[in-house]
């Protein structure tokens, strides 16, 4: 392919993202400390091994008694095995008891296991005789119903790798593991610029010819859910000095820049000669083999990613999750191989759709649960349409091979 690509020499969006990224240098976002109770969706910057065992000491998994599980083999209701209560387990302490054979002790789910026990036998199988007499009428075998000392997480343990994005449950191994922060990457700063004539903000009064922004925030939003933080660098009209001046803004203040409208060839779309004005390589790409979506670009300038989406909100949205996405991923972990991380699930389309071999056509489509499976049925409309996207549970994905589907033929649908 050419360092500069001819307007409208469509490539597939795993193309398109090689592309790019292969003239992409190494990214450098600095690393940072931040508390765990704010480091949801941040990337690590570093490997995390547990500096300690967890469970800290083995423990209980169940309400019932600390027992020798050799003192209850045989033991049924018809034949029950009678142990010696040598006290309780209190909660949060060290029992400070060992259990010979024939005793037991009460324990709590978590509490920490005496010495000599190997087994808890649940409270459901014993009955209390007297203050120092238990009747069990079930057997238990060694280690049941406890958990080891570091069988969960071992000191020294590699808990979490480099590059990982911080989820909910991540969260929690790393308060287990007694580390109140973590080193994290920077937030990354995507700038995202609007332009046309005709576009005003979600709050300016709505005059005659104009629309209001809506993939300043659609944007801003699928940003955020990527683990970017969203710079806006407003309005800018069809005016291609102004827009130029926008444009190098965002270079400055931001690690990529989003510039949404403007990427198509009419006589307003300025997008692409304010890109190869401003410097090289610039444009890489312009053009996506995918409907809707066909007139994005794929731009780099002083070493960083530069996007022309187009203006419409479905386009926008998804050209987003296709290729911005796995840049962003790119620039917070270094992954030269990144893929868009989309969950997708197989149904039955529920009309026919026409499609054109060598595009990959993608269609709006709530999911509806039948006796035979899932059907997607497309929701018809036109690609500047926010609504669509609204009532939508996913796209489906007419494949670049086919000219087409019928009702009932089976599709990948990419959940949202």
């Amino acid at each position: 392919m050419e360092e500069s690509a001819e307007l409208f020499t469509v490539v597939t969006p795993k193309q398109a993202l090689d592309v790019l990224l292969a003239r992409l240098p190494d990214p450098h976002l600095e690393d940072e400390s931040c508390p765990l109770e704010a480091a949801l969706g941040r990337y690590l910057a570093s490997d995390i091994r547990s500096p300690e065992q967890v469970p800290p000491f083995t423990r209980s998994t169940m309400d019932g008694y600390a027992v020798r599980a050799a003192d209850t083999f045989g033991a049924s209701g018809s034949n029950p095995v009678y142990l010696e209560i040598t006290g309780e387990v209190a909660m949060g302490e060290d029992p400070g008891l060992r259990l010979a054979a024939g005793q037991t002790a009460a324990i709590a789910t978590g509490g920490m296991i005496p010495d000599g026990a190997d087994a808890v036998i649940m409270v459901e199988y014993t009955t209390t005789i007297d203050a120092h007499t238990l009747e069990i009428s079930s057997s238990v075998g060694p280690g049941e119903n406890i958990v080891g000392a570091g069988k969960d997480i071992g000191r020294g343990e590699l808990l979490l790798e480099a590059g990982r994005r911080l989820r909910p449950q991540d969260l929690g191994a790393l308060a287990a593991v007694g580390l109140p922060s973590v080193p994290v990457k920077r937030p990354l700063r995507l700038g995202l610029l609007s332009t046309g004539d005709e576009i005003i903000d979600a709050g300016d009064e709505l005059e005659a010819g104009r629309i209001r922004d809506i993939n300043r925030y659609s944007l801003a939003a699928s940003a955020r859910a990527s683990g970017a933080e969203p710079v806006v660098l407003g309005i800018c009209g069809d005016d291609e000095k102004q827009l130029q001046q926008h444009v190098r803004q965002g270079l400055r203040e931001c690690d990529m820049v989003l510039i949404s409208g403007g990427s198509s060839v009419g006589l307003a779309d300025l997008t692409p000669r304010v890109i190869e004005a401003i410097g090289e390589p610039g444009v890489l790409v312009h053009g996506l083999s995918i409907k809707p979506g066909k007139p994005t670009i794929l731009a780099v300038l002083d070493g960083k990613p530069v996007f022309g989406l187009p203006g419409h909100a479905i386009s926008s949205m998804d050209v987003y999750r296709l290729v911005v996405e796995p840049v962003v991923h790119f620039l917070f972990t270094g992954d030269r191989s990144p893929s868009p991380d989309i969950r997708r699930i197989s149904a039955r389309i529920g009309r026919n759709l026409a499609s054109v071999a060598g595009r990959e056509d993608r269609h709006r489509v709530t999911l509806i649960h039948e006796e035979d499976g899932l059907r997607a049925q497309p929701i018809m409309g036109k690609s500047g349409l926010i609504s669509l996207m609204v009532r939508a549970d996913g796209v489906a994905v007419i494949p670049f091979e086919a000219e087409g589907v019928m009702r009932g033929d089976r599709v990948w649908v990419e959940l949202f």
